[in-house]
């Protein structure tokens, strides 16, 4: 799957899950991590979690693998690593306070 293809995927199944306010921000350049940053809000920690569960299977039935998965316990923030691309779901509250958007734009 190319960058740009895996990027729009993993944003697509977040939307499947009625994620909201989904942004992809084209990171390269300025980013030695990734070269795509897709941000989106869940509702409760609930929703932020399942999110990234259905999306990490999504990918999984595409027969890749993430590199990372973490704060899916907590359902806080959770960022799904798959080096070229990384989505970040997180509740509002978060979202606001770190204001990835800012930060990479």
């Amino acid at each position: 799957m190319l960058r740009e293809e895996l990027k729009d995927f993993l944003a697509d199944k977040a939307d499947d899950m009625k994620a909201q306010d989904i942004v992809t921000l084209d990171v390269q350049g300025k980013s030695s991590v990734t070269d795509y940053m897709i941000i989106c809000t869940g509702t409760s920690k609930r929703h932020v979690a399942s999110i990234a569960e259905h999306v990490a299977t999504e990918i999984k039935h595409q027969g890749l693998e993430p590199l990372g998965i973490d704060g899916e316990k907590e359902g806080e923030w959770v960022v799904l690593d798959m080096g070229s691309a990384m989505l970040h779901v997180m509740q509002e509250e978060y979202r606001e306070l770190y204001q990835l958007e800012k930060l990479w734009n």
